[in-house]
């Protein structure tokens, strides 16, 4: 099952993948890419949020392409929303 939505943001992109980039690897989870696209995995309760994203003016859109059934979009959004943009 996958999932999209976007972050908004008024920081550089930069700044912002550096900010998403560290809370991925935190976790001990892997972001490849750079200011246009890229992609990231991690693992949680023992299964990955595998995804990807792309970078559009003052927008992050993501798309969680692999998740763990129990995990529900909505916090893995919010999740990203406050680590992210908060």
């Amino acid at each position: 099952m996958s999932c999209k939505f976007s972050i908004p943001f008024g920081a550089p992109a930069a700044e912002v993948l550096a900010k998403a980039k560290a809370t991925v690897e935190k976790q001990g989870g892997k972001f490849e890419g750079d200011e246009s696209k890229g992609n990231f995995s991690v693992s949680v309760f023992g299964s990955d949020i595998v995804g990807n994203y792309t970078v559009a003016p003052s927008l992050l859109d993501i798309e969680i392409t692999d998740k763990p059934f129990l995990i529900p979009c909505n916090a893995i959004e919010s999740f990203l929303k406050n680590q992210i943009a908060g």
